[in-house]
């Protein structure tokens, strides 16, 4: 049995995530979503206990995904959870150089390999910097996000 993790701050979980999840559960035996709050970034937007019911609702549908939480290096947790390998989303060149970095990174401290999915195109837009920010001042974000994440983005937003 393969299992992968895919970790990501999922603040919120965009349909461009929903397209790698989806992706990986029919790749592999087991995709183990993992969210936390990443200090490279300003404070999140949705709770962590928010994104879990949000990712736990929006991926309900597919039987061998799983959710966590975690706090710790990712590497750490993939081999807590004896993940085979790690999976991460590109958008664009710049995600590769970046990503490219932390999987040797990952590799050189942990041994685990990471596996990189290509979003669609019309997908590779999405970012949920972008998209809390559309949904901060009113814009419309149901074509971006699954309907979970849309719910408690309203309810963060409503005036």
């Amino acid at each position: 049995m393969t299992t992968v993790l895919y970790p990501g701050s999922f603040d919120p979980v965009h349909n461009g995530h929903v397209e790698i999840v989806e992706t990986a559960s029919q790749l592999f035996d087991h995709v183990i979503v993992a969210a936390m709050r990443n200090p490279q970034k300003s404070a999140g937007v949705l709770t962590l206990e928010e994104r879990e019911q949000v990712l736990t609702e929006t991926f309900e549908h597919l039987d061998n995904v799983s959710i966590t939480m975690f706090s710790s290096l990712v590497v750490d947790l993939a081999q807590e959870m004896e993940a085979d390998f790690i999976v991460k989303g590109l958008r664009a060149v710049s995600d590769f150089e970046s990503e490219l970095q932390m999987a040797q990174m990952n590799k050189a401290i942990s041994g685990v390999h990471t596996i990189f999915l290509p979003s669609a195109s019309e997908k590779s837009f999405l970012a949920s910097r972008l998209i809390n920010e559309i949904a901060r001042y009113g814009g419309n974000v149901s074509s971006m996000v699954p309907p979970p994440a849309l719910r408690v983005l309203r309810e963060k937003f409503s005036t």
